[in-house]
C-alpha cells in the first residue's frame, strides 16, 4: 500500500523543497536554503499559505524572507548561490503581472553568469473561470501564453504546472538543473493561481530526502596529454582564471600550479582572487579593464590557457588582445561549449580536477626564468601605479574615486568581501584593487546590472553571516534600486554601503566621448538654456535617502575623513552607509586594451568622426581565433 499525503499544489511544493539536497566532496547542504517573496493575488493564497502552514521563523521547513523588488529578491538569491559556490540557492516568490515580468531582469543575470535561482512566479488561471482575468495578458493568437512567458528565453528550465500531478517531474527537473553546474541559471516553475490552491494526494516518496551529487569530472587522459606536450613546448605561456576556479573552489589547486611551473596567472572579473594579489604569479586583471602586465604578457603569449572562463569580449579585448601569429589556447573547463572556444584544446573537466591532473602532467617544468623575471619587473611597476592611484596628494582633498578605492583597500581584512557590477567602478577594480581571499572580490560582470549590489550584499550576508559585506554603489546605481535596504534594517544585516556620488553615468559619460556621442544624456544636472543636461548638477541628497530608509549614514568630505568613516563603518553591527562625493579627476589609469563599441560610420560632428577613425584604426587588429 501506497502512503500519500493530502495537500495543496503549493503545500507539496514547499516540503518537496524542503528535502532536497546537494553534496560535493562528501559535504552535504540545502539546496534550496530560503524563500524570498512579494505577495499579491496570484501567490497570498497558494505559495504564501504554503509557506505559514509549514512554520514561520528560522527554523521553518522552507525560511522566508521579506523583499521589496522582485528584481532585487533575484539578486540577492544570485549573490548568496555564487557566495556557496553554486550549491546552495535560494527561490523566488512573486504574483502574476508585474510582479512576475520584474523577474526577467535577474534571471538573465543569473543565467548569464551561471548561478541557481528558482522563480516562482504565480500565474493566470489554467481553469480560465473567467476570462480575461485581472493583470492577463491577451494575445489574439494564442490562448495560453501569459507574461510568464517572458521569462522561457532567460530560463535555463521552463515548465507551467497546469495540473497538480504535473508537479512531480516539473520539480524534479528542475532541481536536477539547478544542481548541475553546467546547465545551471534561473529556473522558472511558473503557477497558475488556482492550481497552487488545488488539493491533491501525493506519493510520500515525492517527499523523501533527495541528494543531488555534484561531481568532479576529471580530464580525458589523451586530452590532459595533448595540453601539457603544448605547455612544455610554449615560451610564453599564460594562464587566465575564470569564474569556474572560484565555483569549483579550485583556488588551491591553481596555486599549487603556479607554485610548480611559474606560469603567470591574469584573472577575469569573475575569476579575481583566485590567486593573492601578493602571489608572485599573479599578474592581475585580463583584458579591457585589466591591468598593464597582464596585457603585454597576453599579447606575446604563445600558449594561453582558460580555467573556468567563457572568453568574452571584455576577456579577449574584442579579439585584439592575443596578437602572437602563433597563439593556441587551451579551454580547461566542465562546460564543453566554453572548452572549445577560441579554437582551443579542449580540456573538459572539473577546473580543480583538471588543474590537479594538469599538476601532476606537467611534474618538473617550470617557465624560463628570463620570463619569469619579466613579469615579476613587470608586477614592480603595476605596484607602482596602484599606490600612486590609491594615494591622495594630501588628506584633506575630495577623494577621487580610485583614492575611495585606496582607502577601503586600507581598512579591509582577508574576510572582507566586496561587491559591485555596473558604472566605472568595475574598471578601476579590476584593475586596482588587492585581493587578499578567494571569495573577498564579487564583481557581476556578465550582465553588468545596475541595482545588482545592495541586494546582493544581503544575500551574500545570508550565505556568510559572519563576514564583512561591502557594496559599493555609484548614484546613478543606487537611483535604480536603493529599497532593499528596508530590508536590510528589517533582517538587521550589517552590509556597509559606500555610495559615490559623481552625479551621472561616469563609465558610460566617458564611454559615450570616445565614440563621439559627446557625452549626450549622461550626466545628472539641470537643463542648460539650450535643452542639454550641462546646467547645474541636481540637489539630491542620497545620504538623506538612504537615513530616510533606516541606515546609519557617515558622511564623508576629504580622504582623511573617509578612512575614519570606513573604519567606523566596518565595526558598524547594523546597515550602514558611507557617503561620499567624489572629485571628479581621473585618477585611474587608462585602459590597457580595446573593447568593441562601434561608432557611426558617417557623421558631420567632428568628434563622431574623429571616434570613427579611432575605431576603424583598433578594429583592424581583431582576430578570429580558429
Amino acid at each position: 500500500m501506497h502512503t500519500t499525503h493530502h495537500l495543496t499544489v503549493a503545500q507539496a511544493l514547499v516540503r518537496f523543497l524542503a528535502r532536497q539536497y546537494t553534496e560535493r566532496d562528501g559535504r552535504k547542504q540545502r539546496l534550496i536554503d530560503s524563500c524570498w517573496g512579494i505577495f499579491g493575488h496570484g501567490n497570498v493564497a497558494g505559495i504564501g499559505q504554503a509557506l505559514v502552514e509549514h512554520g514561520t521563523g528560522p527554523d521553518a521547513e522552507l525560511p522566508f524572507h521579506q523583499g521589496r523588488n522582485e528584481q532585487a529578491m533575484v539578486h540577492a538569491a544570485v549573490g548568496f548561490a555564487r557566495q556557496r559556490n553554486r550549491l546552495a540557492a535560494q527561490a523566488v516568490t512573486t504574483s502574476i503581472g508585474p510582479g512576475a515580468t520584474n523577474l526577467v531582469t535577474g534571471a538573465a543575470l543569473a543565467t548569464i553568469n551561471r548561478l541557481p535561482v528558482l522563480l516562482l512566479p504565480g500565474d493566470t488561471f489554467a481553469t480560465r473561470p473567467a476570462d480575461p482575468v485581472l493583470q492577463q495578458l491577451e494575445h489574439p493568437g494564442a490562448g495560453d501564453i501569459s507574461v510568464n512567458d517572458t521569462l522561457r528565453p532567460v530560463s535555463r528550465w521552463f515548465d507551467r504546472i497546469t495540473r497538480p500531478e504535473a508537479l512531480v517531474p516539473a520539480a524534479l527537473g528542475a532541481m536536477r538543473v539547478l544542481a548541475d553546474p553546467v546547465e545551471t541559471g534561473a529556473v522558472t516553475l511558473a503557477l497558475p493561481q488556482d492550481v497552487q490552491a488545488e488539493a491533491y494526494d501525493w506519493p510520500a516518496a515525492f517527499f523523501a530526502p533527495r541528494v543531488w551529487r555534484v561531481p568532479r569530472p576529471a580530464p580525458d587522459a589523451a586530452a590532459l596529454a595533448a595540453v601539457a606536450e603544448a605547455v612544455r613546448a610554449a615560451a610564453r605561456p599564460l594562464l587566465i582564471a575564470g569564474g569556474g576556479v572560484h565555483h569549483s573552489e579550485a583556488d588551491d589547486a591553481l596555486r599549487a600550479l603556479a607554485d610548480a611551473t611559474g606560469i603567470p596567472v591574469a584573472t577575469t572579473q569573475a575569476g579575481k582572487g583566485a590567486l593573492r594579489h601578493d602571489h608572485p604569479c599573479e599578474v592581475g586583471g585580463i583584458g579591457h579593464t585589466g591591468t598593464a602586465v597582464a596585457n603585454e604578457l597576453a599579447r606575446r603569449a604563445d600558449l594561453v590557457i582558460g580555467v573556468g572562463t567563457r572568453w568574452t569580449d571584455f576577456t579577449t579585448a574584442s579579439g585584439t588582445l592575443f596578437a602572437e601569429p602563433g597563439v593556441r589556447f587551451v579551454g580547461l573547463t566542465i562546460a564543453p561549449a566554453d572548452a572549445h572556444k577560441m579554437g582551443a584544446l579542449p580540456l573538459v573537466a572539473d577546473a580543480r580536477a583538471g588543474l590537479e591532473a594538469l599538476t601532476a602532467a606537467l611534474a618538473g617544468h617550470r617557465v624560463d626564468p628570463a620570463y619569469a623575471a619579466e613579469y615579476a619587473a613587470g608586477r614592480e611597476r603595476w605596484a607602482k601605479v596602484t599606490a600612486a592611484a590609491f594615494t591622495p596628494r594630501d588628506d584633506g582633498d575630495r577623494p577621487t574615486q580610485t583614492q575611495v578605492i585606496g582607502a577601503l583597500d586600507a581598512v579591509v581584512g582577508d574576510e572582507d568581501i566586496v561587491i559591485n557590477a555596473a558604472g566605472s567602478l568595475p574598471g578601476d577594480l579590476h584593475k586596482l584593487w588587492r585581493a587578499r581571499s578567494p571569495r573577498q572580490y564579487h564583481l557581476e560582470y556578465g550582465y553588468s546590472c545596475m541595482g545588482y549590489e545592495i541586494p546582493a550584499a544581503i544575500g551574500v550576508h545570508l550565505a556568510e553571516p559572519g563576514r564583512p559585506v561591502w557594496a559599493l554603489v555609484g548614484d546613478g546605481t543606487y537611483l535604480m534600486m536603493p529599497t532593499e535596504l528596508v530590508t536590510a534594517v528589517q533582517e538587521g544585516a550589517p552590509i556597509k554601503l559606500v555610495l559615490v556620488q559623481n552625479h551621472g553615468y561616469a563609465s558610460i559619460g566617458g564611454l559615450s566621448e570616445a565614440t563621439g556621442a559627446e557625452r549626450f544624456g549622461t550626466a545628472y544636472r539641470f537643463r542648460a538654456p539650450d535643452g542639454s543636461y550641462t546646467g547645474d548638477p541636481l540637489p539630491v541628497d542620497l545620504a538623506a535617502n538612504a537615513a530616510s530608509l533606516g541606515v546609519t549614514v557617515l558622511r564623508a568630505e576629504t580622504c582623511g575623513e573617509l578612512r575614519a568613516a570606513l573604519a567606523t563603518a566596518r565595526a558598524e553591527t547594523g546597515p550602514v552607509c558611507v557617503y561620499v562625493e567624489t572629485d571628479p579627476a581621473t585618477t585611474a589609469p587608462p585602459a590597457e586594451a580595446w573593447w568593441d563599441v562601434p561608432v557611426a560610420a558617417t557623421a558631420a560632428r567632428p568628434a563622431a568622426a574623429r571616434a570613427r577613425a579611432d575605431y576603424e584604426r583598433h578594429s583592424a587588429a581583431r582576430r578570429r581565433h580558429l
